[in-house]
């Protein structure tokens, strides 16, 4: 694929001859002006609209302007977009361009264009300095000088719609009626051409809603188990830029049999940083189970769909979160860049901050019971969009008005978001991660096990009331040898027992008590351990209920012996052990 700003030939249908070469005779051609990946996935959601019509034929560029612009070429490469240079942009002729940024040289095109938002609504205030064409909304922009006004969110205020004085843009899309009094302080010649059209992204969550159970089966959720979304923007103020431990508090003090953590990372983050170096910062997190969907497609939006909570910054995806109803917390927030107003402003006022000091399970049970019936977050949530479930139809009508066409005569209405594909298993090493169990006891009798992860623990304890240490043999990090109540062993060599073997496990483990191993006669589904005074005990699960030997061995240390069967949960599963 020829790289921006080559020469390379334009698309075969801007071509004199393209009527010899064509299949397809298009009566429009709209251009989709792409700044990075992150207004190309948003620009998508705008051109849904062209979607069945053979009338109306869409060719991209890209404006060249961003300081993201690492993997954008492969964005459009893998999804075929047909593309030509932005220079070849600027020279040719259009019926119609949309984008979804303000960055470029946009005044340059020779087409009516329609701007757009590229996330929810306009949040972020940015100055335009002197020769920083590039410039990115929310990194941490320059405060206008002593005595200045504050200016408006990017994309409402004049340094930003016009050219010498000239209106770019022949239509301005707001996501709700509210914007227009912001537009009107800081454009007031723009408000003529704006165009309440609402927001594509959220009808298509909304639309999503009633498939909730689809989804979380998609991304691998076991009945019972919760998923926090964790979302972070880009930029020093968001929340991987100002509390990146987080990731490792939510995966030490959540259950790891009771909750799903995922990452929804911003593609500035991606593409700023590059994927392999965000996954390298996170690898210890993701050999623990956090889930990392790649930041262009759109597994984020079936995420907070599926999600139970969330935590989040002053981002797009913790506003749609909260207006999607799920309950959520503020890791980070970037009060500098937010527009002052706007509905994230109020969002930052309104939802909690992650206390460094509470167990982050207790801080998430408290929003989810606070949250559940309010009135000024539901509010909040409202102004994302003024028209719900509209956006196709208002966009294509403004889109089709501009090009002079009839509108199609299908409807043109929100779809719920495709379901995910199983997200990229991580390779992981033969020894699991050290856990810190938890075994209580119910009243009907039942024993709850929570497993918490143990090389994640910082100083918040109060998640781990009495737990004892699990520690695979072999695993690398000695300072787990000498603390290790239970250690799950490798399996007997040919000529040992299980007594022999055990043995060999407590001399290089001082402090370890059990020694379990799968049972050979059973496999995982059952556990043979030996305490260090050499008595052998069995557990087996019932049929229908097998939680794994690491469980049973579980179970066994917590002096279950007694019983000859006993109630396990795990998360959302149940199992019944027998012990003998």
């Amino acid at each position: 694929m020829p790289h921006a700003g080559s020469s390379r030939p334009s698309h075969i249908l801007l071509r004199d001859d393209a009527g010899r070469w064509a299949t397809a005779a298009p009566e429009r051609t709209v251009l989709g002006v792409i700044h990075n990946v992150t207004s190309a996935t948003r620009l998508l959601d705008l051109l849904a609209p062209f979607e069945g019509d053979s009338r109306v034929h869409v060719v991209f560029t890209c404006t060249g302007s961003s300081a993201f612009e690492n993997g954008t070429r492969e964005f459009i490469a893998a999804r075929q977009l047909p593309w030509i240079s932005w220079e070849e942009a600027k020279r040719e002729k259009f019926d119609l361009a949309v984008s979804s940024s303000r960055g470029g040289e946009l005044h340059k095109l020779n087409a009516p264009l329609v701007g757009a938002p590229h996330g929810a609504g306009y949040n972020k205030h940015l100055r335009r300095e002197p020769g920083a064409g590039s410039r990115e909304p929310g990194a941490g922009s320059r405060k206008p000088e002593a005595g200045s006004r504050k200016p408006e969110a990017f994309g409402l205020d004049a340094e930003w719609l016009t050219h010498d004085g000239e209106l770019i843009p022949s239509a301005i899309v707001l996501s709700h009626d509210e914007q227009r009094e912001r537009l009107r302080r800081g454009c007031p010649e723009a408000v003529p051409i704006s165009v309440v059209a609402g927001d594509p992204c959220m009808d298509d969550l909304r639309a999503g809603l009633p498939f909730r159970a689809e989804y979380r089966a998609a991304l691998g959720l076991t009945p019972g188990r919760k998923l926090l979304v964790l979302t972070s923007t880009w930029g020093p103020h968001s929340l991987l830029g100002a509390n990146m431990d987080l990731v490792r508090r939510a995966l030490a003090e959540l259950p790891h049999d009771e909750y799903r953590v995922l990452a929804a990372v911003h593609p500035n983050v991606w593409y700023g940083h590059s994927g392999w170096q965000v996954r390298a910062w996170l690898a210890p997190y993701l050999r623990a189970g956090l889930l990392l969907p790649a930041p262009e497609t759109d597994t984020w939006k079936a995420a907070l769909v599926a999600a139970d909570a969330f935590i989040g910054d002053h981002g797009s995806l913790t506003l749609y979160a909260a207006a999607l109803g799920v309950p959520g917390l503020l890791g980070a927030f970037g009060d500098d860049v937010v527009a002052a107003g706007s509905p994230m402003d109020r969002l930052g006022a309104a939802l909690p901050r992650v206390a460094p000091d509470v167990p982050l399970g207790r801080q998430l049970r408290r929003a989810a019971a606070a949250q559940a019936d309010d009135e000024r977050l539901a509010a909040i949530g409202g102004l994302v969009t003024s028209r719900p479930t509209r956006a196709a139809e208002l966009l294509r009508r403004l889109y089709y008005e501009r090009l002079e066409l009839d509108e199609p005569a299908w409807p043109a209405v929100p779809r719920p978001v495709a379901l995910p594909l199983p997200l990229p298993a991580e390779r992981y090493g033969p020894v699991p991660p050290p856990m810190f169990v938890d075994v209580r006891p119910e009243p009907d009798g039942t024993l709850v096990l929570r497993r918490h992860v143990a090389e994640f623990q910082g100083a918040v304890t109060g998640h781990l009331a009495d737990p004892h240490l699990v520690v695979a043999e072999g695993d690398p990090d000695g300072r787990w040898a000498g603390a290790a109540d239970v250690v799950l062993g490798r399996a007997p060599g040919p000529r040992e027992t299980y007594r022999s073997a055990a043995e060999r496990v407590f001399a290089a483990h001082g402090g370890c008590w059990l020694v379990a191993f799968a049972d050979r006669a059973v496999g995982e589904a059952g556990c043979v351990a030996v305490t260090r005074q050499g008595e052998v005990i069995t557990g087996r699960w019932a049929e229908g209920g097998d939680l794994g030997f690491g469980v049973a061995a579980s179970v066994l240390y917590a002096d279950a012996g007694a019983e000859l069967t006993v109630s396990v949960r795990v998360g959302g599963e149940v199992g019944v052990l027998r012990v003998g």
